[in-house]
């Protein structure tokens, strides 16, 4: 017998398996068989496969023709199996999915994001302070408000707008209805907690048994003097908590004892999806309700039951790594923007609040005003960072905000966050970090320069020291100074 070319019967047990390879989007046939240089030989000869260095195997287009051809190609050498090529696809998750208990999974608010957006922001104009309203155009919206109640065109400015005042807005709200969403401006303050609601809700989906966040809510929380971001924050969970529980009616909601509210946080710790500490401020801001609003002081917050959070570390960036990050900024703005993240120890909302006169030259220091907790503190000034500030206020010019936007008013969050991303990928900063990495990175390099660490925690603006504590984990400092016994052996 030629062992060239071997029978089908002396090989009946060598099989080409046909399995599904998809590659810059196109759909291609892998072949895979046992080890077989019989079959190697045969496929190398063939002139419509090819071998992919990428992905160590024989390829081919996907067709019924080239499938033809291999089924002939292999005829008395062996079999051509096409069982894998058509079977729908595995799912695989990327991480492990939780089985949970029946009844277990949390209903999220349905939002309308495909609506286009509108903002409303001052605009100065010969008769006094209005409200301008800008927006990408729309015949719909443009339509809509031409024939507005409250919004009037603006020849000299060339666009619509409207007196400042909360019931004009509440009837821009409602004639946009289901048109746009309406955003406000960060540097309009909004104290009309019917309006804000209205705002913060409008882009949920409103079903028949949507409940809306109880106003006396949000009053006790304003007259309690909480931030805006903390009643934004409750407002949001205690929204969720409602809506969860729509079909029992609000009543029966706020009838609700600790083990009701047990059950609703104990499904969120089961659906995997939700940190402790989003957890944890469920449960004060609906304890809170049951409390301060409903005046039910026996809901205890002692007794309800809260997930321990992990000690996780901070992520600390190296001295070399900021300095590339720094060297990557565009302009001298975006310079000065990361350079006060790190230079300062500052969190990404105590620089967009910083206004000219807070910086103080004189005495070389930073006035933080409203910080985290409403607390002001100072911080340092780098002399080098004075400089940067000095040709920056030179070439920009802001006029009440340390750093305004490009048509005015406070820079944004978002904006920031922008910067620090772009810089990090044009440094190629492998190391997951976010602007508020530079503070952590702050506070590790000033511990590494030997300084206090009761400094640090006034710096920083921490109330407890405990908080400060957390950089002494990661510090290389003293670890520095420690042989580990691999070493001497």
């Amino acid at each position: 017998m030629d062992l060239k070319q071997p029978s089908f019967r002396h090989c009946g047990e060598n099989t080409v398996f046909l399995n599904q390879l998809e590659h810059a989007g196109k759909k291609y046939i892998r072949l895979w068989y046992k080890p077989n240089r019989f079959i190697t030989e045969r496929l190398k000869s063939a002139s419509w496969v090819k071998y992919s260095q990428t992905y160590k195997c024989f390829v081919m287009h996907h067709s019924p023709q080239t499938i033809e051809l291999t089924h002939m190609c292999f005829q008395g050498l062996a079999a051509v199996s096409t069982r894998y090529l058509y079977r729908p696809k595995r799912l695989r998750p990327d991480k492990q999915t939780p089985v949970l208990a029946a009844g277990s999974l949390i209903p999220v608010l349905t939002k309308v994001t495909d609506l286009p957006v509108v903002r409303l922001q001052a605009l100065l104009t010969e008769s006094g302070t209005l409200l301008g309203i800008t927006f990408k155009y729309n015949e719909a919206i443009y339509s809509r408000l031409k024939n507005s109640k409250v919004a009037k065109w603006q020849p000299a400015q060339k666009c619509f707008a409207i007196l400042p005042g909360a019931p004009n807005i509440k009837v821009l709200l409602t004639e946009l209805c289901r048109l746009a969403h309406i955003w406000l401006s960060q540097d309009l303050k909004v104290q009309d907690m019917a309006l804000l609601r209205e705002l913060w809700e409008q882009t949920y989906e409103k079903g028949p048994q949507y409940i809306s966040c109880p106003l006396p809510y949000l009053e006790k929380l304003f007259l309690l003097n909480y931030s805006p971001s903390t009643i934004r924050t409750y407002h949001g969970l205690l929204l969720r908590f409602l809506n969860s529980h729509a079909i029992r009616g609000l009543e029966e909601i706020n009838a609700f004892t600790e083990e009701g509210l047990n059950q609703y946080h104990r499904a969120m710790v089961q659906t995997q999806t939700h940190s402790c500490s989003l957890v944890n401020q469920s449960i004060n801001a609906i304890k809170f309700y049951y409390q301060r609003v409903l005046m039910r002081p026996e809901v205890q917050l002692n007794n309800i039951e809260r997930p321990e959070k992990p000690e996780r570390l901070p992520t600390v960036l190296s001295k070399d790594e900021v300095s590339r990050i720094l060297k990557a900024t565009e302009n001298q703005k975006h310079r000065c923007l990361m350079q006060l993240l790190y230079a300062g120890g500052l969190r990404i909302g105590e620089v967009i609040n910083l206004k000219i006169t807070d910086v103080q030259s004189a005495r070389n220091l930073l006035l933080i005003r409203g910080g985290k907790g409403k607390k002001d503190r100072t911080t340092l000034l780098s002399q080098k960072l004075l400089e940067s500030l000095r040709e920056y206020y030179k070439a920009y010019r802001p006029k009440e905000w340390l750093f305004e936007g490009q048509n005015g008013g406070q820079y944004t969050v978002a904006s920031v966050r922008n910067v620090f991303r772009g810089c990090l990928e044009r440094a190629s900063v492998k190391t997951k970090a976010t602007p508020h990495t530079l503070r952590h990175s702050f506070a590790t390099h000033l511990l590494e320069q030997d300084t206090d660490l009761r400094y640090i925690q006034v710096l920083l603006g921490h109330r407890n020291s405990k908080t400060t504590e957390i950089y002494t984990h990661v510090t290389t400092h003293s670890l520095e100074k420690i042989t580990s016994p691999l070493d001497n052996l």
